[in-house]
């Protein structure tokens, strides 16, 4: 049976030598993933089809007015028109398409099976904090408007609650017809067990397995455990069994189970959601520690995105005369990792940070 020894067919040799250049903090690296069926785990996209990836390319848009006026009344969720023409310029420029649907095409097949994890857990509560409707409506329209079928569409969370964080089909905030939600509540799982970090038994659910490409609509997040949440972590801790033993803050564990090639091989495309975030006291929400900050963002590289991810909070913090992530001691260590690991680029300076407005 074929033996899966790593996240990018690394030889085990080769790990090793990476688990050693990362030091006692990533000694997970030195296993990766055995006694998995190999092959049938990794996906492949349709055919002739290449999806577009650039490492280290961000386009971020905002509006030239306050941010205020970007907002509904509750100045919780972002006007709905304004949000669409956000996504929808982001996706654009980061592919030099004429439209949403033809920028998707560079990502997404219309053969493809398609899900998009959403992030809910700080809307538990009024739906206050979490990815918002607006945001994933257009891309889940702009899915359908490529070729996509409805029934081959999955807009996931981990649990129900979650999931009515980002107000999918909540009243009046309806997907299309057709389109299917579901959550896995961290058990539904048919793979047999791996182990991504040495020691931890874990198995990625079927929600992921039975897609072959995968959207990530993530938020700029603080994490009271491992410094920052956004792309990587909604990826590594949303889409498995076994999230509570693999939270462990000076670590690198949510970039080793990003960089897995069955997360790997399905991954292509995130989107940020930063009409507002979340500076101190997270990932639930913290109303003390919520701010706006108007933007959508728009990347490949999970990496690129939490490492801006990270400065953007600094920055704010900063503003708010407390300590940075580093100084506070919560640095979010995972997301370099993920740089060494070759899944996406963790240096601020070699980001390609394309800022546009409408």
């Amino acid at each position: 049976m074929p033996r899966v020894l790593d996240p990018m067919t690394l030889s085990r040799r080769n790990l090793l030598r990476v688990g050693a250049a990362l030091g006692a903090a990533a000694a997970p690296l030195g296993l990766i993933a055995h006694d998995v069926q190999g092959a049938p785990l990794i996906a492949k996209p349709p055919p002739g089809f290449s999806p577009l990836k650039t490492k280290g390319r961000i386009v971020k848009v905002s509006t030239k007015g306050s941010f205020a006026g970007l907002m509904q009344n509750n100045q919780l969720w972002p006007k709905a028109d304004v949000a669409q023409r956000m996504v929808e310029k982001a996706l654009m420029e980061l592919t030099g398409a004429a439209n949403i649907s033809e920028a998707l095409g560079k990502f997404i097949h219309a053969k493809d099976k398609v899900a998009i994890k959403v992030n809910g857990l700080a809307g538990q509560n009024g739906h206050t904090m979490a990815a918002n409707f607006e945001v994933i409506d257009p891309i889940v329209r702009g899915l359908i408007a490529l070729g996509v079928p409805a029934g081959n569409i999955m807009v996931f969370e981990q649990t129900q609650r979650f999931l009515e964080g980002a107000r999918i089909n909540v009243r009046t905030w309806q997907l299309p017809k057709g389109v299917k939600t579901g959550v896995h509540k961290k058990e539904v799982a048919s793979m047999k067990p791996i182990e991504v970090n040495k020691g931890i038994p874990m198995r990625f659910v079927t929600l992921l397995m039975n897609a072959t490409a995968v959207i990530d609509v993530s938020q700029i997040k603080d994490h009271s455990i491992f410094g920052y949440t956004g792309a990587i972590k909604n990826i590594s801790h949303g889409t498995q069994t076994n999230p509570h033993d693999q939270h462990h803050g000076d670590t690198d564990e949510p970039a080793v189970i990003y960089a897995h090639k069955i997360v790997q091989s399905r991954m292509r495309l995130h989107i940020v959601d930063g009409f507002k975030l979340l500076y101190d006291g997270g990932p639930h929400d913290n109303p003390r520690a919520r701010a706006l900050h108007g933007a959508v963002y728009a990347s490949t590289d999970g990496v690129a995105l939490d490492t801006v991810g990270v400065d953007v909070i600094d920055r704010v913090r900063k503003e708010k005369k407390i300590k940075s992530l580093s100084a506070a001691g919560r640095e979010p260590k995972y997301i370099r990792a993920g740089d060494r690991l070759k899944v996406g680029e963790g240096d601020l300076n070699k980001i390609r940070l394309s800022k546009r407005y409408i």
